[in-house]
């Protein structure tokens, strides 16, 4: 079980907390949903729990241990908004080998297979995918890591209609096996497979129904 209690970020040079006393539950093989206009805080709060920034109070916790940034590093995957701009690989194989040498082929295709990506050479190059399959291989980039937690930005961000639908199958699948925490300033896509919801606004984060987010169907 993922646990914030009384989670605050208050960094000096700002004039009020960017993040006030969040606290939240989220069990293991659920994906949570954070709702929250831009400049809410939601990216900040990703950024904490990947162990990327440290929090000014409170805590993370996994199954009643707080959690340290660098457990938090060795804990959670983070997928960025916009992911497909921090790739460094020429190909898949060099991608998803960065920092891990040690990978070996097959444990490389288990990961792009788990995304629908396992039909792809290894040797094509990350920027000749489409928008949705880059998508895809960021996902597969942290699955290899084995984290217990998956962190995602605004995973739809910019995607057509139909990368998008793909995209949250792909994430439903993905929870029957990982915890996802997943942040966005637009639910429509997303509310539909989360298990618990969340709004994030000025720094407040409080929880709601996630069925009040799905799009209704059209009358006439």
């Amino acid at each position: 079980m993922l646990y914030l209690r009384n989670l605050t970020y208050y960094p000096p040079a700002c004039p009020s907390e960017i993040l006030k006393q969040l606290n939240l539950e989220l069990a293991p093989q659920q994906m949570g949903l954070i709702i929250g206009p831009s400049g809410s805080g939601k990216s900040t709060l990703l950024e904490i729990m990947a162990g990327l920034a440290e929090k000014t109070a409170g805590g993370v916790f996994w199954r009643e241990q707080e959690l340290t940034p660098l457990h938090l590093q060795q804990l959670a995957g983070l997928v960025f908004q916009f992911p497909e701009r921090h790739f460094c690989g020429g190909t898949l194989l060099e991608e998803l080998r960065l920092g891990h040498p040690e990978i070996t082929r097959d444990r490389i295709h288990e990961a792009l297979t788990e995304v629908g990506l396992g039909h792809l050479p290894l040797n094509a190059s990350p920027h000749a995918l489409s928008g949705g399959q880059q998508r895809r291989l960021a996902l597969a980039v942290q699955l290899i890591r084995q984290p217990h937690l998956l962190l995602l930005d605004e995973p739809t961000a910019g995607l057509d209609w139909s990368m998008r639908q793909q995209l949250v199958s792909l994430l439903a699948r993905l929870k029957a096996h990982w915890t996802l925490l997943v942040v966005s300033h637009d639910a429509s896509d997303l509310a539909g497979i989360a298990d618990r919801c969340w709004r994030l606004s000025h720094g407040e984060l409080q929880e709601a129904d996630p069925d009040r987010w799905q799009p209704q169907p059209q009358l006439g």
